[in-house]
């Protein structure tokens, strides 16, 4: 970022640095144990599903808050921010939502139709209590994602039934 400040002021370029929120959507990682969560849970439950588990183990207590942003919605904000945006500063991409990855977990549980119950073990670390993006920068040049968080999951849930890969172990 400060790279793209520092050309920018010397040699007369126009880089934007912008800086996502957590992304996810088509061709996702969707590995067990390499994934991030939103991937990470859609395998698992789908797993679950397919093999009749009656339940789903997730790390820590559920209550981390997060933000989810669509890759559609990043690519439809730097196309926007090339067509109407100059300067230095660094411009946050996300939707300004959050929810905890308890209720992350049961969305993606209802969006792949897992029926089990799901169980937390808390002897397993939450991670950051809270990662929230100040989006108002984007919002004040005119640009807000599309893609609400339950349609962006039954998208990125198509695309791993869809994705042969997603069954590497």
């Amino acid at each position: 970022m400060k790279y793209c400040e520092f050309l920018n002021r010397q040699y007369g370029t126009d880089y934007i640095s912008v800086m996502p929120t957590n992304l996810y959507g088509p061709n996702d990682n969707y590995h067990p144990t390499h994934s991030h969560v939103l991937p990470a849970l859609i395998r698992r439950f789908h797993e679950a599903k397919e093999e009749n588990l009656l339940e789903v183990m997730c790390w820590g207590d559920g209550s981390p808050l997060r933000e989810f942003l669509y890759v559609d919605d990043l690519a439809s904000l730097c196309v926007f921010l090339m067509n109407n945006y100059s300067g230095n500063e660094v411009i946050n991409a996300g939707t300004g939502k959050e929810l905890t990855i308890k209720e992350l977990a049961e969305l993606v549980a209802l969006t792949v139709g897992y029926k089990g119950r799901i169980m937390w073990d808390t002897s397993k670390p939450n991670g950051t209590p809270r990662k929230l993006l100040d989006v108002s920068k984007a919002t004040r040049l005119g640009w807000t994602y599309s893609t609400e968080l339950p349609d962006g999951i039954r998208f990125a849930y198509a695309d791993f039934l869809s994705n042969p890969t997603r069954i590497e172990r």
